[in-house]
């Protein structure tokens, strides 16, 4: 098992005026980072973002999102689509050039954007034939697929892991796995932990993200996060826990994830108290 936490948390691109923090996340015990790969312009960037991180000492994850309507998956409108596999395609490109290793996150509909209806085949059918497309692309480059289902208040196509789960069988693309999050899982799920044993029984598991309730400090708020934990280390899981948690510091993201009001002091309480709280619950005896 290997403990992360997603950038995001500061920034929606990662910069040189970041490396004190890279490496007060090294200090503090971490094995890696997840990168936001938003800015899809410049491979170059990632390419030195990965050397920074190599003498650091970090390994890397990536999360990437749709940008908007005009590069949706799920557009009717064939050119979004379109554009939606080229935007894809450069998130991989970049990913590549970081070192990542996995690809997680919503990457099936722009946040906030809604039908006013229930996802319909079609849109199933739209998102799995752009997946199709890049998927191909990211085993190439030694890149997993994890995508995220999202809480109802943010999309509208895959909200629970059962979904996620169909959606797999009907996309049928090797490379293809599934992120659970806690935050979802407590809003979406019946039972949180009885979805958790689904997704890892479909073979789909292959990320997890540690958010806590109201995406503040993990520990400190009810999602069932030590739980989640001991049943991941007792079906064997040996992949990534990486902490998410959003503040104000990306003023879109806080806006899309519906984030107004600050859910804690400093950042280090994140890191350094989710950093010891997943080592505790790793180390209980199973």
């Amino acid at each position: 098992m290997k403990v992360g936490i997603n950038m995001l948390l500061w920034t929606g691109h990662v910069t040189d005026a970041h490396i004190p923090v890279l490496q007060a996340i090294k200090d503090t015990g971490f094995d890696g980072v997840e990168i936001p790969v938003f800015d899809v312009s410049d491979p170059a960037h990632y390419r030195w973002l990965g050397g920074v991180l190599d003498d650091i000492g970090l390994e890397r994850t990536v999360v990437a999102i749709i940008p908007d309507a005009a590069h949706s998956p799920i557009s009717p409108d064939a050119a979004d689509r379109v554009r939606a596999v080229e935007h894809l395609t450069r998130v991989i490109d970049c990913s590549a050039a970081l070192g990542g290793t996995v690809l997680a996150g919503p990457w099936f509909q722009p946040l906030g954007v809604f039908s006013g209806e229930r996802p319909s085949d079609t849109e199933l059918d739209h998102c799995a034939d752009v997946h199709r497309q890049i998927l191909p692309l990211a085993r190439a480059a030694g890149i997993i697929g994890a995508l995220e289902p999202l809480n109802r208040f943010e999309a509208h196509l895959l909200n629970t892991c059962q979904q996620a789960i169909a959606y797999g069988e009907r996309l049928a693309e090797p490379g293809f796995g599934i992120l659970y999050d806690t935050f979802h899982a407590h809003i979406e799920e019946k039972d949180p932990i009885v979805a958790l044993h689904a997704v890892h029984a479909s073979g789909a598991l292959t990320h997890v993200h540690i958010s806590e309730n109201d995406r503040g400090t993990p520990g400190r708020g009810h999602a069932r996060i030590r739980e989640t934990i001991a049943t991941l280390k007792a079906l064997g899981y040996d992949e990534w826990l990486t902490i998410e948690a959003f503040g104000r510091g990306v003023p879109e993201l806080a806006a899309a994830t519906r984030v107004w009001r600050d859910f804690f002091a400093d950042p280090s309480d994140v890191y350094v108290e989710g950093h010891a709280l997943i080592r505790d619950c790793w180390a209980q005896p199973s």
